[in-house]
Parts: C-alpha cells; structure tokens; sequence
C-alpha cells in the first residue's frame, strides 16, 4: 500500500504518543474536498498539539464512524481502515454482492424507527419517513459523517489483512496492522484497535444440512447475492428460512413468482411495524417501564404477556408461522405483508426440508413441492474476523467470549475493543454509539475493566440469561434497554430517575414511559448532547411530520396522556398479578 508522504509520516509516529490535548474543536475541514484519505500532517499535529493514543479502526459503516467520533471526543487519533469506496457499511447499497462486504436488496427498508434509530445528538432531518429505504439511511449516514468532519481519517480501498499483538503486547497493548491496498502491503504500529466490520458479511450456507441439495438441478444461493425479483419471474421459489430477509424476499417474489414457499424448522414471532394507534412499533414497545414490568412480573405472567402482545394482530398457530417455543424473546420478523401474502395464497409456510431430488423439495411432513426452480437459503451469517486470530474473540470452546460484546476477557492490556458485534431489539446505530464512546474511554484509560475473574463471572452469567430470554447461551442477541443503561453507568452518563422525577417532572414521565429513544444516552454527564431534552420531548411531534401530507382534523400524539393511560393499565396488571398470585397460593394450600 502506497501513502502520501504524510502518511508515512504520521503512521510511523503512531507509537508512543499519549499526550492526550484534543484538537477537534479547532480544526476547519471544507465539505467539498470531501473524500479525502489523507490524514492530519507532522505539521499540522504540532501546531495544533498531539492527540494521543493512535487507534485503527476496521469498517466505516455506522460502528466506524461512531468509533472515529468516539476517539475524537477522548483526544485520540483515530486512522480508519475501509475495504469499499464508500462509507455505510451495510447499508451502502450496490447491485451486485462484493467480496468482504456485507450485501442488502434493493427494496430493503428499516425495521426501527427514525426517532428510535439516530445517532444519539443527531436527529434525522423531520421529513425523512418512520421507516427509511436504505438510500435516506446512507444520506443520513454521509450527513453525519460530515458534519462531524470524520471523513479525513478514513483511508479507502484498503484492506486490512492481518492484525497481531506485538512481541511486547505484555507491556504496552500495541498492535501490528498490515492493510493492502492496490496490491502493496503496509504495516504500521497502532496502540490499540476497534474492529468495527459487523457480522452480515460471511454467508452461513449448511448445504450439508439438506440431503440430495447436490443433485438439485435449480440454481440455488444465498439471500445476500438476492438483489431483485426480475431475474426470478414466473418461476417456482423455495426460500429456506423464516427471518427478516428470508420474509422480505418470499413477500417481494410472491407478486411476480409463480409459487413461493417458505420451508421454517422452529417458526418465528412476525410483527407489523405500524403499532397501537398507528404509531411506529418499536416507539410503543421499547420503553423503560415495559422493560420494568417484563424483568419484575413473576416469569409465567410475562411469558403470557408477550405472546399475547405476539398474537395480538393475528394467531400464528393459523398461518403456520408459530414459534416452537413462543415464550422465548428471539428477535422477531418485520414484515407487514407477509400475512396478507399468505392469505391470499401467494406465499406458503412448510416445515423443514428433509431432502432435495432432481427437481423437487421433500418436507418433514412428507409433503413435496415439484418443479422448484430456485432455492434461496436465507440462513443468516458466521461470526468472522479473518485478520485475527480467532483465541482472541472466542477464547473459551470455541464460543465468542467477550465482556458486555465489546472486550475480550483475557487481554494482557485492554486495546481491542469490538462494536457492532451484539443485536437486539434495539436499534444498531445508538448501540454502537454508547459501545464505542465507552471503548474508547476504557482505552484512553479514564474508564476501567473489571479483573479477569470477575468479567468471566460476569458473562457466565450473562449466558444464563441469553438461554432463559433467547432459547440460546452463544447468541449475540441482548435486552436492549438493560444492556444500554449498564454501558452508560459505565461511563457516567446514566440518568437519576427520581432526580428526574425532582427537577423536571414532565422530562421524567416521558423517559420513564415514552420511547426508549438514543436522544436518553447523551441527556447526562460526559458527551451530554444540550438538544436532548427538547428531542425527547418533541419526538412524537417529529413521527407526524412526514405522515400529515393531508391535514385532517387535531393530530394526536401519546404525550403526557399516554403516559397516564399506561400507569393506570399498568396498576390495573399489578393488581390482577397479584390477584392471581393470592389465587394460586390460596389454591396449593398456604
């Protein structure tokens, strides 16, 4: 790999640098000369003072760019190492699946909500829609990625191709980084490193899971090499898995594919983004007090809760998409469609495949579907890191062992960090946002890791909540609204409810009630954004905005009346549950 002299020599002198004076809020970056991969010169450094600890970050999708933030705001020099032309990640949208990159369909939409889905002090712009085609979201993302003058320090088609302790790694946490670009290598020396390439770039495809798949004479592919319907008309479509994008392909291929299958071993849970009283799903359903209610009610009563939330716009058990164990929080389909697809006979559920012949899929039901064209496997990805050293991520039987996601437990010095590496029902960009503002903090060294013992005793237990909550100890999958107040309590930006509830009751009663929103992890303490009060009260006037294209009548928004109605339905559960609980122990005899 080739650099501009400054380069050189600003990567070589990387290593041992710590001052940590930043300089971000006096640097002047002009937008056009935007994409610019070089990176602050000698000169410009010594005029301006030091930054401190050089860190590369791997990926400039939304972990990236939150990461290269985050090492700003603690005075670090961040150097951004992105594969692609662009930035966006994941949602930067190309017509053909690239090698190292993850891969979308042209037709994808969010499934979380714009209010529910920002950067943290970065609201999207009012007319931008609830549910953004992935287009608004890369706007979105390069809007942000340039008002904060983050772009400089990302170096373009350029692979990183290995990364290794050094030989004193013991001593001083520095890491070896070798990048290739153009066919040339380079190594340089950072103190640390966020790896921020997500996890929907390696296809899991379990062929060998499927008898006979070999002699099937249909074409047959992954769902990240799907990018349209066209090439798929008037044929006959399997598509082997029941999650997001399986659901999004079979209700896109059933208006012009002349039958489509959907084959599920375990069912899934299938929820509409349009919730109670039309409002977007996840700004109804993740809250602080449904978080309360769902972790104190005894376990019977919320396991029957939330699949009666789960059934609530149709039963399941009728449209064969029920889960296997429907109690369990696995994260959910979102597809508004999918049941309409299926009444009207375009879309069928099937069980499992047992095996393929030539032309036909045999299901576990001994049922066939003849003539199939296409099998799509829309079986989700593997975890990979290719350039590291698969015992530093999953350091105990061969499991992802990493403290709350982000840090492996077993580091001489804490200077990897991973983000992006967790899901839940929440949305991925305030969740990198809160790990990557804490990542950089533990490794500027204002904040501090738990020792050894503990941070296992910590994820052991973790395990043991993912497999009562998710059916699964390995998954990656977290409870949101917990996961994000432990990350802020790390770093001092967790909020005081009753001191809330002390000096500014209106503000409390929206935090405690109203929509989980990002703007909640930057109202407080260090990198508190002084716009976050007035968007957590203005949020639900912002979902209207681009839905009145025709005024009629007063809008009406869940403000402070919501806030009231769910106190009192949620008095009136605490009392059947208790009514219940003196019922039952009436019943056995105490």
């Amino acid at each position: 790999m080739t650099l501009l002299p400054q380069h050189r020599e600003n990567r070589s002198r990387c290593v041992g640098q710590h001052a940590s004076d930043p300089f971000l809020s006096h640097v002047f970056w002009v937008i056009s000369d935007w994409p610019r991969q070089d990176l602050p010169t000698q000169e410009g450094r010594q005029q301006k003072g030091d930054m401190g600890k050089c860190v590369a970050i791997v990926g400039a999708g939304v972990s990236g760019l939150a990461a290269i933030r985050s090492c700003l705001e603690e005075g670090l020099e961040p150097t951004c190492f992105e594969r692609g032309e662009d930035i966006g990640g994941l949602w930067r949208f190309s017509d053909h699946a690239e090698e190292g990159r993850a891969s979308i369909y042209r037709s994808v939409f969010t499934n979380s909500s714009k209010e529910m889905m920002c950067f943290p002090d970065f609201p999207f712009p009012d007319h931008f829609p609830n549910f953004m085609h992935h287009s608004q979201l890369q706007e979105y993302i390069t809007a942000f990625a340039k008002e904060k003058n983050l772009l400089k320090y990302i170096q373009f088609k350029t692979l990183v191709s290995s990364v290794t302790k050094r030989h004193d790694f013991s001593v001083t946490g520095q890491w070896d980084v070798t990048t290739e670009k153009d066919g040339k290598k380079e190594s340089a020396v950072f103190d640390a490193l966020m790896v921020c390439s997500g996890h929907h770039v390696y296809p899991s495809l379990p062929k060998e899971s499927f008898p006979g798949i070999k002699r099937f004479k249909g074409s047959c592919f992954h769902s990240r090499d799907y990018k349209e319907p066209g090439a798929l008309m008037g044929k006959r479509v399997l598509v082997i898995g029941l999650g997001n994008s399986g659901c999004d392909i079979a209700t896109e291929l059933s208006h012009t594919a002349a039958q489509v299958i959907i084959s599920s071993r375990s069912g899934s849970w299938v929820m509409s983004r349009v919730w109670d009283d039309g409002y977007p799903w996840d700004m109804m359903s993740i809250t602080r007090f449904e978080t309360f209610l769902k972790n104190t009610l005894p376990t019977a009563i919320s396991d029957w809760l939330y699949v009666k939330q789960m059934n609530a716009r149709f039963k399941h058990e009728n449209y064969g998409l029920m889960p296997l164990n429907g109690a369990l929080r696995k994260e959910p389909v979102f597809n508004d469609e999918l049941p309409s697809r299926i009444l009207c006979g375009a879309v069928s559920i099937k069980p499992h495949v047992r095996e393929f012949t030539e032309t036909a899929a045999v299901f576990e039901d001994g049922t066939v579907f003849e003539g199939v064209d296409a099998v799509i496997f829309a079986t989700g990805y593997d975890y990979a890191y290719p350039f590291l050293d698969d015992s530093i991520i999953k350091s105990r039987h061969n499991e992802v062992t990493l403290f709350k996601g982000v840090f492996p437990p077993h580091m001489e010095k804490p200077t990897l960090a991973v983000i992006g590496f967790v899901q839940s029902l929440g949305a991925a960009i305030p969740t990198a946002d809160l790990q990557a503002r804490w990542a950089a903090k533990v490794i500027k060294g204002t904040c501090t890791l738990p020792s050894v013992k503990d941070m296992m005793a910590n994820i052991d237990k973790t395990m043991e909540k993912k497999f009562k909550w998710f059916g699964s100890s390995e998954t990656i999958q977290m409870d949101y609204i917990s996961y994000m107040d432990e990350l802020t309590s790390f770093i001092g930006a967790k909020p005081s409810l009753p001191w809330l509830f002390l000096t500014d009751p209106r503000l409390a009663l929206q935090f405690l009630f109203g929509p989980c929103s990002p703007y909640h992890f930057r109202l407080v303490g260090p990198g508190k954004w002084p716009g976050a009060r007035h968007a957590i009260l203005t949020q639900w006037d912002r979902t209207l905005v681009p839905m009145r294209t025709r005024a009629v009548g007063t809008p009406w928004t869940p403000g402070l009346h919501g806030c009231s109605t769910r106190l009192l339905a949620a008095l009136l559960l605490a009392g059947a549950a208790l009514l219940a609980l003196t019922t039952l122990a009436f019943s056995v005899g105490f």
